[in-house]
């Protein structure tokens, strides 16, 4: 008993010594590996600093291999593919993350996020739909309903389109009602392309449901009454738009004229009176253009067009007012040329500037080194106006 307790007593400080040169050896192994890593990483970040993307890719593969538990890296390594466009690179680095079974939680439904955004650039989008729709009750989850909303309004499909957005709103993110009127406007506009005037109908009540302030659901629908000839209906409804979006009637105020002719004098008279109201209230030359169809008179017509034209010196006015010259073969007085002259000039101002042909940076002087890119001869040396 004695023998065995001395050699016990022997072997415990034998045991301590060599775990403790053990433990050091690995202490100097991870330094060595841990010294390795940042110097990688930083040699790599230092170097995407310096726009020196290749090399910084090859700095980030070697940190990785350092150290290959390290998520961050992967992220970087991943991060810095997609930008490069190499989409299928970065599939691989976030599909590598997502294969590993002790990655936390936080960092898991990022690497999930990541390789949705990787489908995304890369054209996947039935992949890049699954990918995001896995992010729902996450910390994503907003980001990834942001990004279908736009995966499915560039594939147009509407009806999802919806849907995402109204969960965006029972989120709180905010308020999606214009954009939802436009997804039921598209709907619409498919419908009567295939002949289903019923189905737009219905679009287009759910349009106006969804966002009664909306001018595009009232421009569609007096647009399709007045190409089935219901002129009085689409009147009606371009009267509420007129009464609801004053700016935007300006879109359909030609056709607004038009349909006010086909009803005969009494009708176009009042549509004249509507739109001298607006016209007062919004001025704009499309709806000044409407008025002036409606208005029998030349000398109104003209003392409309110089009105606007010395308080909105406008090109398409001046035409006008050259127009009703031609039609009445009234000779023009010198304070009428001078506004067409002074009109001409303000619309001719935006073209005379040369353009560089490199980066599209424009000037009223020649440059022979262009301010924005630094280029040398980027400059044609005609003008706007003359190319």
């Amino acid at each position: 008993m004695d023998f065995d307790l001395y050699w016990l007593l022997l072997a415990l400080p034998l045991a301590f010594l060599a775990g403790w040169l053990a433990s050091r050896m690995d202490l100097r192994q991870l330094k060595r590996t841990e010294r390795a890593s940042p110097q990688a990483y930083f040699k790599g970040l230092n170097l995407l600093l310096n726009e020196q993307q290749d090399k910084a890719i090859d700095a980030f593969i070697e940190a990785v291999q350092h150290d290959p538990d390290t998520s961050d890296l992967h992220f970087a390594l991943g991060n810095l593919f997609r930008r490069r466009g190499e989409y299928e690179r970065a599939i691989r680095v976030h599909q590598h993350l997502l294969g590993r079974a002790d990655l936390p939680r936080d960092e898991r439904e990022r690497a999930q996020h990541a390789l949705a955004q990787d489908f995304m650039k890369a054209g996947l989008f039935d992949r890049a739909e699954e990918a995001y729709q896995a992010l729902d009750g996450t910390a994503f989850a907003t980001d990834a309903r942001l990004a279908l909303l736009s995966l499915h309004e560039r594939s147009r499909n509407w009806r999802p389109a919806i849907e995402v957005a109204r969960q965006l709103e029972q989120a709180g993110t905010g308020s999606f009602a214009q954009r939802i009127a436009h997804h039921w406007c598209e709907i619409a506009h498919e419908a009567d392309a295939r002949g289903h005037a019923e189905e737009a109908d219905v679009a287009l009540q759910r349009a106006r449901e969804a966002a009664p302030q909306a001018a595009r659901p009232l421009v569609m629908q007096g647009q399709r009454l007045a190409r089935a000839g219901a002129n009085d209906q689409a009147l009606a409804a371009w009267d509420d738009l007129m009464a609801r979006q004053p700016q935007a009637f300006a879109l359909i105020a030609a056709e607004y004229a038009r349909c006010a002719q086909a009803l005969g004098e009494a009708c176009a008279h009042q549509a004249l009176l509507k739109l001298q109201r607006l016209y007062d209230q919004v001025p704009s030359i499309d709806v000044l253009q409407a008025l002036n169809t409606l208005q029998p008179d030349a000398d109104a017509r003209r003392k409309a067009l110089l009105t606007h034209i010395g308080s909105q010196p406008s090109l398409t006015a001046a035409q006008g007012l050259i127009r009703e010259r031609l039609v009445t073969h009234n000779p023009m007085s010198e304070p009428e040329i001078e506004l067409v002259q002074k009109a001409m000039v303000t619309a001719s101002r935006p073209l005379q500037r040369y353009r560089c042909a490199a980066c599209g940076f424009e000037s009223q002087h020649y440059f022979w080194q262009c301010p924005g890119c630094q280029g040398w001869d980027t400059y044609p040396t005609r003008r706007l106006e003359e190319q």
